[in-house]
């Protein structure tokens, strides 16, 4: 006897929202300012929800009144915030915050415990960890990804793109002095065979993959980064592309900036761009 379909209809968010007047009262204090807030529950120790802003009060506000975002409202006790000088240090703060306290509701910036990239060995990309391997000085790596199958995903893909061998990225095993089966259905341009060289081939690959390339950490040591707003003025030290803190003043940096450093996925995804784009000011330290 077949199933009666069902008829009851799908839970949403928005079916139970209010608007939580409960939360009002921890509004007043709140800026329009960059940095970061929480929206904490029962738990002391466990965070509902993590987030920045460049303007914490209009980005709070807009929480209160997103209908899908019921359920965290309604779990909500109270929220509090940090003031930071801009925007890179809310990003950076956030991402600390959350990799720490692992938030019910944030579903980004989660732990990566097999962080890997693709390092070209002998012309044949390699997937490798950052527990192995320094990503802050390696160079030759690229991407940056949250496991191998990630990696070799990525690969994959740049090969059926740009018509690739997989025998000859390592993908799939050749047999000596045939073409790969992808030759046959012209999915593989034929290094793998004789109908292209294998310089034409590894050139490809290379140029492929380019817009994928780490940036080697630039500087010997650590440095300072400065930004400021609204009276607040932060130096936020970094090393090999890690966040190490936050000080308002560079005489308070020097046991901060000798700190153990190692990569960090995402201080390099925060800092890549206002470091290397000329402008923010850097002090070396």
């Amino acid at each position: 006897m077949s199933k009666r379909p069902s008829h009851r209809p799908e839970f949403t968010p928005s079916a139970i929202y209010e608007y939580p007047e409960h939360l009002r009262q921890w509004l007043k204090e709140i800026p329009a300012l960059p940095g970061v807030y929480v929206f904490h529950g029962e738990s002391e120790t466990l965070p509902l929800y993590i987030g920045k802003s460049v303007n914490l009060r209009s980005r709070v506000l807009s929480h209160l009144r997103t209908p899908n975002e019921a359920s965290m409202l309604y779990q909500s006790k109270r929220i509090s915030w940090t003031r930071t000088a801009g925007e890179v240090g809310a990003l950076l703060l956030e991402a600390k915050m959350i990799k720490e306290h692992q938030p019910l509701f944030n579903k980004r910036l989660r732990r990566s415990r097999q962080l890997c990239s693709l390092l070209l060995t002998d012309n044949k990309p390699e997937v490798v960890y950052a527990r192995e391997i320094d990503f802050a000085h390696q160079p030759g790596l690229y991407g940056l990804f949250a496991n191998r199958r990630a990696a070799l995903e990525t690969l994959k893909s740049i090969a059926d793109e740009h018509q690739l061998c997989y025998g000859l990225l390592g993908l799939e095993s050749l047999t000596r002095g045939r073409g790969c089966f992808r030759s046959a259905l012209h999915r593989c341009a034929g290094a793998c065979c004789g109908k292209e060289s294998l310089e034409s081939h590894q050139h490809r690959l290379i140029t492929a993959l380019e817009r994928l390339q780490l940036v080697c950490w630039p500087w010997e040591g650590a440095i300072a980064l400065k930004e400021e707003s609204a009276n607040l003025t932060q130096y936020h030290i970094i090393r090999n592309w890690m966040w190490l803190g936050s000080v308002t003043s560079l005489e308070d940096a020097g046991s901060l900036s000798r700190q153990q450093a190692g990569f960090d996925h995402d201080g390099y995804k925060i800092l890549c761009k206002p470091l290397l784009s000329n402008s923010t000011e850097i002090i070396a330290l």
